[in-house]
């Protein structure tokens, strides 16, 4: 049954309201309310949106992650070979990386050179250009089938957090002068001399290293030659600085092993770098006809290598079962070697190389690395003796040179502590809230902070890499890490401002 309501102005007229009408009104009032609240919900979404905008440009997301990330893939594309990454000592590949840096350099305010070894330098003098500089740095060389961040993300980083600081005007404003040095040569690949670049500014590389050969014969010297540096003893010993002049050095890597992402953070601090030790292995033995030469009396010197690398292994794996107490290697000496020690041959030749020759020669490599310097030397020592009575029970000659040698090093107490909070400051403000401390490492790995801790005190922050994987094209990190690395270098930076 229909309803009529009379309105009270007749000049209106009459409006029936039948159900059908009612019902219109209602979805009506339905949609008014909800058109209302989605427009006040796009207006909250702005606002939020807007927050959002504000809080990455005050992280410096541009610079700090998206040109930085970019710029690492650039890098990566700078080789000397066809199909994998590989930049090595004054190389073409490495000159145009240099070139590159260097014009990113400049790009962040610094004023920009290349000394006598081929270290990139940028600089900026701040306020005071007397003052005692704060050195940051990495090496732009690369191992053979490289990943693109081991050494890279060091320099890269350090020159986005300046650059951020050059945007912002605040980069003269510095109370100390401030460089970044890309330096030439810290794997060693072509020269199997580690710290080219950082240890001759540390003062540590004697002038002989000019004479090294690569395996074609071509020395250090020759190729600085090929590269228009034309370098004397004079200016060789110039480029060490003077330690007067440095207040410190630090230094961002990839921390090329698993904790980090194990415990879930994107930084960790270093407490120490292990000492190292590089050994090249030359066993001469009696070159023969692999099918006439009786196995009773061959001089093979392939099976006397071969039994002296499963010795290495033996030994580094378990170095309580070979070492003995003493004066030089105690219980506690033992415990780290268990825990630290690792060794590695990584690269064996030999001569002539045919599949019907016993080999006359074969040359292997050694690389051991421990914390503790004492246990270090009393592997290095067993190891030898057992190798040299090998060699006299196969009846071979055996010849062991040390070729590379870094004492461990501990990272400055009051450095470490500054960057630690810088770090755990950057991570707090990507994240919010930060429950746990930021893990402290020990370092595996050798870096040019072993070099330049001869000049004067270092810091080291390291940065979480997937599986832990280094040194091999599947190394990565991601892109929000590359940003906590760069924002944890500008909040350190900026404790100098």
């Amino acid at each position: 049954m229909a309803m009529a309501v009379a309105c009270s102005k007749p000049s209106y007229g009459a409006i029936l309201l039948t159900p059908e009408v009612f019902a219109l009104f209602c979805l009506f009032l339905l949609l008014l309310l909800s058109t209302t609240a989605t427009a006040s919900n796009s207006i909250l979404s702005g606002d939020e949106g807007e927050e959002l905008e504000s809080r990455l440009k005050d992280l410096h997301q541009e610079i700090l992650r998206d040109e930085a990330v970019a710029r690492l893939l650039q890098l990566g594309q700078v080789s000397d070979a066809g199909g994998y990454l590989e930049r090595t000592f004054l190389s073409p590949a490495a000159v145009k990386a240099g070139n590159l840096i260097r014009k990113w350099m400049e790009d962040a305010g610094l004023k920009t050179w290349v000394d006598n070894l081929g270290n990139v330098h940028g600089r900026i003098e701040g306020r005071n250009a007397s003052a005692e500089a704060l050195i940051i740095g990495s090496h732009l060389d690369t191992v053979v089938d490289a990943g693109i961040f081991d050494g890279s993300l060091g320099i890269v980083s350090a020159l986005a957090a300046l650059k951020v600081l050059n945007t912002n005007g605040k980069l003269g404003t510095l109370k100390r002068p401030v460089e970044v040095i890309a330096f030439s040569d810290e794997e060693g690949v072509r020269f199997q001399s580690t710290f080219l670049g950082s240890g001759a500014l540390a003062g540590v590389l004697p002038v002989s290293a000019l004479q090294i050969s690569d395996k074609s014969g071509v020395t250090i010297q020759d190729v600085l030659k090929q590269n228009s540096i034309d370098i004397t003893e004079d200016n060789f010993l110039q480029l060490k600085y003077d330690p007067e002049s440095v207040w410190g050095y630090v230094e961002v890597h990839i921390e090329q092993g698993p904790v980090l992402e194990w415990v879930g953070f994107p930084l960790g601090v270093v407490k120490g770098i292990a000492g190292q030790t590089r050994l090249k292995v030359t066993v001469t033995g009696s070159q023969g006809h692999a099918g006439t030469v009786p196995m009773s009396m061959r001089q093979d010197p392939m099976a006397a290598a071969a039994e002296m690398i499963v010795l290495l292994e033996s030994l580094c794996k378990n170095p309580d079962d070979f070492l003995s107490y003493d004066g030089n290697c105690n219980s506690s000496t033992l415990k780290t070697l268990s825990s630290s020690l690792v060794c590695t041959v990584g690269e064996i030749s030999t001569w002539p190389s045919a599949s019907n020759v016993i080999p006359g020669q074969v040359t292997f490599t050694i690389d051991l690395r421990a914390i503790e310097d004492m246990g270090r030397e009393a592997v290095l020592f067993e190891l030898s003796d057992r190798m040299y009575r090998i060699c006299d029970r196969r009846s071979v000659s055996c010849r062991i040179d040390r070729k590379h040698d870094a004492n461990a090093v501990l990272c400055d107490s009051e450095l470490s502590s500054q960057l630690k909070s810088a770090a755990h400051a950057a991570v707090k403000r990507m994240k919010g809230e930060l429950q746990n401390e930021l893990p402290v490492l020990m370092s595996g790995a050798g870096h040019d902070a072993m070099a330049m801790s001869r000049l004067t005190k270092v810091g080291m922050l390291f940065v979480r890499c997937r599986g832990g994987i280094s040194h091999s094209p599947a190394e990565h990190v991601m892109d929000d890490d590359v940003w906590a690395s760069g924002l944890a270098l500008l909040s350190f930076i900026e404790t100098q401002l």
